[in-house]
């Protein structure tokens, strides 16, 4: 930031000055502007996560750090020096490893290495080319001001989502800070990248193909970083997948979807390489089987290459010198800290200003020994002394320190950057920019956006236009995977869940608060706690009997609790929601989440019934917004198709079992019954304005069941899920449904013809409970037509390790 008289370096100037007497007025309020931005975009990558409760996992400082053209440029040369030493590097140890019989390479930093995968290496002595696709470096700044490399990342590399989201985010906070700088754009890397994995697709092509399919591989939703995943696929316009919906048929990789397998050709992949495939790899039951014996056959590319995690490791450091001028003949532009392997008596000796890591291990697992006890330094010593070749020493570089914002002013904290790459086939190309991870003094992280100025002479280069078969026009669903059909299908059915919930209970609630019961409304209320426990929100002990209503009133309670139904209902909403995140526009997600978080907020002040009802009004009126902005922004195909399938077959279930428990009554309080079915199905006005409030049997069950314009009725519901399923192009569900809608419009006639309507009435509840089992059951055949998919891989001789819980990464996951 200022040089060495102390003077503020030129391109510093704008933007502290931009900070300060800007739009945002200090630095203090443009750091909030950012807090408010990532609010309510990404700082909780999970909808569960409640603002002021929740640790923010990903925070980003409104003061980026500035890098001068030429200073990126050397960086620019002497990391693409290092990709392409690392191509090098495992196109030998994969092949011919003349390296190993050399002596350049020691066997022990390759065979014990778990990063070394077998199955990978060619038993004709010949590698994959390219092995690397992309390729990215953590750099340290050291005291005489030259960036120094302290890791080289050569299998999946996470942050370059992260980094092109905080460039938006900046962006969207302080738009005023970009003004007068002139920045390298990050938009043209993203192209060169889409299309150099266009590129890498095998010539040769299933017949009828529309082009080179691209999928993105990732673990899945509970993954740390699944938001960048999601950012990646859409910034590189490629298919988001799990190994759960890929399928190897004749020696070729297919995507499951509802009208059958499509083919895939690349896979960017964010698994580990070990996880790929679970027939040749130990991944823990995790992966695509067969995935590999089709990419050895050249029906999928996988970038970057299975195994090229074995450079990484950090034994291999010493030895990059030695190798760069052996396979380059060159020198390494770039320093990097001084390396020893194995570790060496003098280093035991004096453990200041090392770093000690894994020789074999995972990027990330280092150990400061000054930040260790004396008994955990001496039992380290003890352990490296036993076995030195496990071990690497690192010098711990003293990181320069890069302004950022605290309060109202501006602090010193540690940097660390991380710059990518990728190749097109013939040449390296660099992100204009990358993702800076600052320690603030209470040890929490925060990243930074990078920028690289422009030179006045310098191009931007974009991907050459490639030439495509023309795509014939589709308006069908079938191109949607089977898992992201069924999560909609399931987001539809929690949402109407969670909207059934609230209104049983705020009609309980209704009849609570008015004191003593009259006994027609004691029959309602034991009517309405039926319901409740057919729903789940209430076991059987807790309805009330004769007057007591305390173990309701508590049960009721309850259910806005960390555990009870209504939280954890909020809480699939959310976990569904994510899972379906990159097929929801920022508008979607957004109305789906931020009221999530306020609603779950509000859930863990509630103490009373009076602060319940207020909750409840606030679920009606979020699941009410949930509905109008998937009608209103949600192509009528696919996922809209299977979020509202959902909604109508869960409402038609729910509003079958209310009328079920309404009716079952006897014949004199067959009106109580009938009253209480308008107020569950929010058909009172209706019926008031057409009937004048004179309440029969026949004119109310037409309004509630076979009423076509009444989108509360169970006829309504019927026909909407026939008319979907047709749009499937589903013949026996469509017609399945059918038969359930004629059944249920021959019941108000039938009860119209009765001379005893009242009588009649009550006799229509078991068969309205048959309808609830059938509507069940139609929705068990949707799921197994559409949504079954192979189990997960079991690892023989072994148990497969459960997923981690869904969480929201910090920026230390990333790095």
């Amino acid at each position: 930031m200022v040089d060495g008289q102390g003077n503020l370096r030129p391109h510093w100037r704008g933007i502290l000055a931009g900070l300060a007497d800007g739009a945002a007025g200090s630095f203090g309020e443009a750091a909030r502007r950012m807090e408010r931005v990532f609010a309510e975009g990404v700082t909780s990558l999970l909808p569960g996560e409640v603002p002021g409760v929740g640790q923010a996992s990903w925070r980003c400082d409104p003061v980026p750090l500035v890098l001068p053209a030429e200073e990126f440029d050397h960086l620019a040369a002497g990391l693409t020096q290092r990709a392409r030493l690392m191509e090098a590097l495992l196109a030998d140890l994969y092949g011919p490893q003349h390296l190993v019989a050399e002596g350049l390479v020691p066997p022990a930093l390759v065979y014990a290495n778990p990063a070394f995968l077998r199955p990978c290496r060619k038993a004709d002595g010949t590698a994959s080319h390219p092995f690397l696709h992309c390729y990215a470096a953590d750099l340290l700044r050291a005291p005489d001001g030259r960036w120094h490399v302290v890791a080289d990342l050569t299998s999946r590399a996470g942050g370059i989502g992260h980094a092109l989201e905080n460039r938006r985010m900046l962006s969207r906070a302080l738009p005023g800070l970009f003004r007068g700088h002139q920045l390298r754009p990050l938009r043209p890397f993203f192209e060169l990248w889409q299309d150099a994995l266009q590129h890498l697709a095998p010539q040769q092509r299933a017949p009828g193909s529309d082009g080179p399919a691209v999928a993105l591989l990732t673990p899945g939703v509970h993954h740390r970083l699944w938001f960048e995943h999601v950012l990646l696929a859409r910034e590189l316009s490629c298919a988001l997948v799990e190994p759960g919906d890929l399928s190897v048929r004749n020696g070729g990789v297919f995507l499951k979807t509802l009208k059958g397998l499509q083919p895939v050709h690349v896979l960017l992949r964010r698994v580990p390489g070990r996880g790929l495939d679970p027939l040749e790899l130990d991944g823990g039951g995790m992966g695509v089987p067969g995935l590999l014996d089709a990419a050895r056959h050249g029906t999928v590319k996988i970038v970057n290459e299975p195994g090229s995690g074995l450079a990484e490791a950090p034994g291999l450091a010493a030895v990059l010198p030695a190798l760069a001028r052996r396979l380059l003949g060159e020198d390494l532009l770039l320093p990097q800290p001084e390396t020893r392997w194995p570790v060496d008596p003098g280093v035991l000796e004096n453990l200041s200003g090392w770093t000690l890591h894994p020789a074999t291990g995972a990027h990330g697992q280092g150990v400061v020994p000054d930040a260790l006890d004396l008994a955990a330094r001496a039992e380290l010593v003890s352990r490296i002394a036993a076995r030195p070749a496990d071990y690497v020493a690192q010098q711990a570089l003293p990181a320069s320190v890069a302004p950022c914002v605290q309060g109202d002013a501006l602090m010193p904290h540690p940097l660390r950057l991380r710059l990518f790459l990728m190749q097109d086939g013939s040449q390296w190309h660099i992100l204009p920019g990358g993702l800076a991870r600052v320690e603030a003094e209470d040890g929490s992280t925060l990243a930074k956006d990078v920028w690289v100025l422009h030179q006045d002479n310098a191009r931007i280069a974009g991907p050459a236009a490639q030439r495509q078969p023309p795509l014939a026009i589709r308006r069908a669903a079938g191109d949607l995977p089977s898992r992201v059909a069924d999560n909609l299908f399931w987001l539809g059915r929690h949402a109407e869940r969670l909207e059934g919930a609230a209104r049983l209970m705020r009609a309980t609630l209704c009849r609570l608060d008015r004191g003593p019961l009259l006994p027609h409304e004691v029959a309602e209320l034991a009517t309405l706690s039926r319901c409740l426990h057919h729903a789940g929100l209430i076991a059987a002990e807790e309805q009330p009997s004769g007057a007591g209503t305390g173990p309701l009133r508590e049960a009721l309670l309850r259910s806005v609790q960390p555990s009870g139904a209504v939280v954890e209902q909020l809480g699939q909403v959310g976990r569904l929601v994510e899972a379906v995140r990159d097929r929801l526009t920022a508008d979607i997600y957004a109305t789906f989440t931020q009221p999530l978080r306020s609603l779950l907020a509000q859930a863990a002040t509630v103490r009373g019934l009076d602060a319940l009802e207020a909750l409840l009004a606030e679920v009606l009126r979020y699941t009410a917004s949930l509905a109008g902005v998937a009608a209103e922004n949600m192509v009528r195909a696919g996922g809209y198709t299977f979020l509202d399938l959902g909604r109508r077959m869960e409402r038609a279930q729910s509003v079958a079992s209310q009328l079920h428990f309404a009716l079952a009554q006897a014949p004199a309080r067959v009106e109580a019954g009938l009253r209480l079915a308008l107020e569950l199905c929010d058909s009172v006005i209706t019926y008031r304005n057409r009937y004048l409030g004179i309440l029969q049997p026949a004119p109310a069950l037409d309004l509630v069941l076979a009423d076509p314009g009444n989108p509360r009725g169970l006829g309504f519901q019927l026909r909407a899920i026939q008319t979907l399923l047709a749009d499937l192009g589903d013949a026996p569900l469509a017609a399945a449904a059918a038969a359930l809608l004629a059944e249920v419009e021959a019941m108000p006639p039938a009860i119209l013809a009765s001379p005893e309507q009242a009588a009649a009435t009550t006799t229509l509840a078991p068969a309205i409970g048959r309808v609830e089992a059938e509507v069940a059951n139609l929705s068990d055949a949707v799921t197994r037509r559409y949504f079954a998919l192979l189990p997960a891989a079991q690892a023989l001789g072994g148990q497969m390790e459960a997923a981690p819980p869904a969480t929201a990464p910090a920026l230390t996951d990333i790095y």
